[in-house]
């Protein structure tokens, strides 16, 4: 099996449906052979979710904190175990403290595992995030608002975004966790220049050669020439023609209550959202369980479900694994694919060029 690359896969909150969809996805013996996978979690709470779930998976236990665990392993499933982290003194599904902690701890090793050299043992080529809480992280102590923010700022990555990709639409976001009203205080020409550039490597990555990318406005009509706000002139544009001016083929600003339309019947490959609900109503409603979160930019592969812990439907064997299983499927396929320079001497110069541009703005 040497050819299969090393996927691994982070629980998330062990009282949400991540466990659950978890030994459901790998249950699947079409998705165990894609590749080899190491689970970051913990092993009692997935032997719970696949008894409630009625599942059938056989996998291998590694305490997390052994030695035996830095050593690697080619069998797999592997579990690496946080057991001894503690046992759960809450079984009722809700966000809590232990809930946050466990569930960072797993993706903060898995980042490390991530960044390995490539003949380290314990390196993993991909990971795939199991749903958290941001309620249970901020009552762990972390400040977090995400896995986007967290997986950026450990990577170093210099330009990312958050995308979503799902059989009939793919959309980038030029804000991702950001209270409403904060939005338009926040975007600049490279705010919305970065997800364009990003999501069209990230498309050419998936095999399209030259994608055809839609940028939605930020104001209802586009902004209506002004009448409604100056952001699609004073940033959206310029975003836009700065991005064709190195080839890219991005239009718009259009309104966003109008693009997903051609979006979804194939009229476009991309469509480049300015704010977190713009893009993911559409996508979850045209994409549910299949649309799948990946970060673009960074100098790992990460994707994840396009959904959250369900609290509230948490322990009931009720969750479908659709959209656990598109991201698996997701991650390898970008695993397998060439190295992309996201940060290229070309993209630089360019967005510093465009940072100018805001820097300019702003003291105006």
């Amino acid at each position: 099996m040497p050819s299969l690359p090393v996927i691994g896969i982070t629980m998330g909150d062990p009282l949400g449906i991540g466990p659950e969809v978890l030994v459901k996805a790998l249950a699947d013996p079409a998705v165990r052979r894609l590749a080899k996978f190491v689970v970051y979690g913990r092993n009692e709470t997935l032997l719970a979710a696949a008894d409630r779930a009625r599942v059938g998976l056989d996998w291998f236990r590694v305490d997390a904190a052994s030695e035996r665990a830095q050593d690697g392993s080619v069998l797999q499933p592997l579990v690496l175990d946080y057991t001894s982290e503690g046992l759960l003194d809450v079984t009722r599904p809700g966000p809590t403290r232990f809930g946050g902690l466990l569930s960072k701890a797993f993706v903060e090793d898995a980042i490390t595992d991530a960044m390995r050299a490539r003949n380290d043992p314990r390196r993993i080529d991909a990971i795939v995030t199991g749903p958290i809480s941001k309620e249970s992280w901020s009552l762990g102590g972390f400040k977090w608002p995400g896995h986007t923010e967290l997986l950026a700022f450990r990577t170093k990555a210099k330009r990312h975004s958050m995308m979503f990709s799902s059989p009939r639409l793919r959309v980038a976001l030029a804000t991702a966790h950001l209270p409403l009203m904060d939005v338009r205080n926040v975007l600049t020409i490279g705010k919305v220049y970065d997800p364009i550039d990003l999501g069209h490597q990230f498309c050419r990555q998936l095999g399209i050669e030259k994608p055809r990318i839609a940028v939605c406005g930020l104001n209802p009509h586009a902004g209506e020439n002004g009448m409604f706000g100056d952001e699609e002139t004073r940033i959206i544009r310029p975003a836009i023609e700065a991005a064709k001016r190195i080839g890219i083929d991005a239009h718009g600003p259009f309104p966003g209550d109008t693009v997903f339309i051609g979006a979804a019947a194939g009229d476009w490959d991309l469509v480049v959202a300015m704010y977190h609900d713009q893009g993911l109503i559409p996508v979850k409603l045209l994409g549910w369980d299949k649309a799948v979160n990946v970060t673009v930019g960074l100098p790992i592969v990460r994707t994840s479900p396009d959904h959250g812990t369900a609290f509230d439907i948490a322990g009931q064997g009720r969750a479908s694994e659709g959209s656990m299983k598109a991201a698996i499927e997701l991650a390898v396929k970008l695993a397998h694919a060439p190295r992309t320079a996201w940060d290229s001497p070309h993209a630089r110069g360019l967005a510093t060029s465009v940072e100018a541009n805001n820097e300019e703005e702003d003291a105006t």
